[in-house]
């Protein structure tokens, strides 16, 4: 079948709209029909070059949402009608990190850079050439071929523009606060910068029941968004986040700091480093970029004050566990999520909605797919 899809074709580069040939399902696959697809920036970073590309042409777009059109042979937990959420991480449910839990480091996820299924071959193709799918559901496309343990089933109560933001940057955000940070009732915690993923991170620490929850942006306007969405005070730099939490705590400064900027740099770790107590913990979310640079630390605070500093991916959260925990929290009216969608773009407008996250104007854009 024929569909619409922006395609990377060099990088560096701009998201370019193509028509497609999408393959029919194989087995344990199925064909989606997309609804929505949220603008990360983690697909960004695949047109700039901060994250490696392996195949071009390339199809972005890891956080959608839509509706079963067929399943492929062997395909047991769907049927045609459904409506899923995209999980960018499969879960094959029998390695050492499933069986533990931890989903989102199944051993799958080593093949996510390859573009292509799970058996290395290509559902998508322009021109006769293969095009690879990001993490293999490729979501700024109009239909798409995805491994059945890359969808996560959902209410048809719940709508797919809003369902699709459950696909990464609710869950990697929330998920930074509450599971990697393991914020609890009473502390003090630092979210340095408040777009997709750091709002998100504000609204989990509030939930979990931060008496203080600090967010820290140098844009007024998503300083003000952070207000409204859970956190405390707003402030424009590390130092005066610093300083607050340390003036709340007899000097002792902030219990957990998250790190969600845009890209992430040597010295923004080492910001929140300095920023959190003795046995505190700094979250590292976002995705660094090229120039990273060095963690410049004062090591003799890793054994003497007991700090930790932990990775997080996808909110340290089984994605199969945190779609539908997620969205109870919404149906409940715990979880904002409608007001986290700043804007929808059409996919021929995607590198206006990329350009309203540069400017940050936007907390969460997302492309609504015409079909």
């Amino acid at each position: 079948m024929k569909s619409r899809a922006a395609l990377l074709m060099e990088v560096p580069g701009k998201w370019e709209v193509h028509e497609v040939d999408i393959d029919g399902p194989r087995a344990n696959e199925v064909l989606l029909g997309y609804a929505a697809s949220g603008l990360c920036h983690s697909d960004e970073h695949h047109a700039t070059g901060d994250s490696a590309t392996q195949v071009l042409p390339y199809c972005g777009g890891h956080e959608g949402a839509g509706v079963v059109e067929a399943v492929g042979p062997g395909v047991t937990t769907l049927k045609v009608g459904d409506h899923v959420v995209t999980s960018f991480l499969p879960g094959c449910g029998r390695c050492r990190w499933c069986a533990s839990g931890m989903q989102n480091l199944c051993d799958l996820g080593a093949l996510i850079g390859r573009g292509a299924m799970l058996d290395g071959t290509f559902r998508m193709h322009h021109q006769g050439r293969d095009v690879a799918q990001a993490s293999f559901v490729g979501t700024f496309s109009e239909f798409g071929v995805v491994p059945e343990h890359c969808c996560i089933p959902i209410g048809t109560d719940i709508p797919l523009t809003t369902a699709a933001l459950v696909g990464c940057g609710v869950p990697t955000g929330w998920g930074s606060a509450v599971n990697a940070g393991g914020v609890r009732p009473g502390d003090v915690v630092i979210v340095m910068g408040t777009g997709g993923l750091g709002i998100n991170a504000v609204q989990g620490a509030a939930h979990a029941g931060a008496v203080r929850v600090v967010a820290v942006d140098p844009l007024p306007n998503r300083r003000a968004s952070a207000l409204s969405f859970g956190a405390t005070d707003a402030l424009g730099s590390m130092e005066e986040a610093t300083e607050l939490a340390r003036s709340l705590t007899n000097g002792q400064g902030a219990d957990v700091a998250v790190v969600t900027t845009s890209t992430l740099k040597g010295t923004y770790i080492a910001q929140a480093f300095d920023a959190v107590r003795k046995d505190g913990t700094v979250v590292a979310t976002a995705v660094p970029g090229r120039d990273a640079g060095a963690v410049p630390l004062d090591l003799a605070q890793l054994p003497m004050y007991q700090k930790r500093i932990q990775g997080c991916l996808y909110g340290s959260w089984s994605p199969a566990q945190a779609v539908p925990a997620l969205l109870d929290l919404y149906r409940a009216g715990a979880l904002k999520l409608d007001e986290l969608v700043t804007r929808t773009f059409t996919l021929d407008e995607i590198n206006e909605g990329y350009a309203a996250m540069y400017d940050g104007s936007t907390l969460r854009s997302v492309v609504v797919h015409s079909s």
